[in-house]
């Protein structure tokens, strides 16, 4: 019976994945809405939302279920925006000293990133624009937790140890970032072999970040923490506060990005050990 309960949770998990994935996919390639005057792919992300509360209904679950609790929601998001902006404070200072000693004087700008009806990538100051990048990556998030660290760990943990559950959905949520990268290979952007490499490179970096949020969530009996931190990071550091240099944009994002993660995750994963030892003695 255990077996079989096991293997019912174990394949839903996938399905869930694996429908997804597929939307995703679809808006990726067939509708590219961050192509447009809307610059995110979104509209996936409500559909997750949506099949995301359908599950919920099935399982007699509710949103607090899976770590959406209402008590406290709003001093433990401010928790993860604080975690997530000293970590990239450090980054940042890292990425212009980086751009210093290439002798390529750096300065910020703030702006939002989109596309004009044309094609061509512009920037955008306006006040709608921040409000919508803001609302986008709120549904992301939303979507982004609620499946793979809240409804995944919870349910793979009913027949699995906690970290093997942790593990398992960020290394779903490593794939789900491959899409990135092979929509560029297929469009011509990139070779198989860049496509590979940053393919690789998606899974290890989001897996991280998966289990740093997985972590938090298992620490703090709720989702937040882990939504102000991965919110702080889709939105300020990687669409808001751009860094500019004699080379252009950003050139250095990926390193301000894995430096600020890899902080980040050094810092919880030394809290959630040391909480253990102390919860043992």
């Amino acid at each position: 019976m255990r077996l079989n309960i096991k293997c019912k949770l174990n394949h839903l998990c996938i399905a869930i994945f694996t429908f997804c994935l597929s939307v995703r996919f679809a808006e990726y390639f067939l509708i590219g809405t961050d192509k447009t005057v809307i610059g995110e792919n979104v509209l996936h992300k409500v559909v997750g939302i949506i099949v995301l509360a359908v599950i919920l209904k099935s399982l007699n679950l509710t949103w607090g279920d899976i770590g959406f609790q209402r008590n406290g929601f709003l001093s433990d998001i401010l928790k993860g925006l604080l975690l997530g902006s000293l970590c990239f404070m450090i980054s940042y200072g890292l990425e212009f000293s980086i751009l210093a000693l290439q002798h390529n004087p750096a300065h910020f700008e703030i702006y939002i990133s989109s596309f004009s009806l044309t094609g061509f990538q512009v920037k955008n100051t306006d006040f709608l624009f921040f409000a919508l990048c803001i609302l986008f990556n709120a549904i992301n998030v939303w979507m982004e937790e609620g499946v793979f660290r809240g409804l995944f760990i919870k349910t793979l943990s009913e027949s699995n140890s906690f970290m093997k559950a942790n593990f398992t959905a960020a290394f779903l949520f490593g794939i789900w970032h491959i899409v990135m990268p092979f929509r560029s290979y297929i469009n011509g952007e990139m070779s198989f072999a860049a496509m590979a490499l940053m393919g690789i490179g998606y899974i290890i970096l989001s897996g991280i970040m998966g289990i740093k949020w997985g972590l938090l969530y298992r620490m703090t009996g709720n989702i937040w923490v882990g939504v102000g931190d991965h919110l702080l990071n889709n939105t300020v550091a990687t669409n808001m506060l751009h860094v500019i240099s004699l080379k252009g944009a950003d050139e250095l994002q990926i390193v301000r990005v894995m430096a600020a993660q890899l902080i980040s995750f050094a810092v919880v994963l030394a809290i959630y050990y040391y909480k253990g030892r102390k919860g043992n003695k």
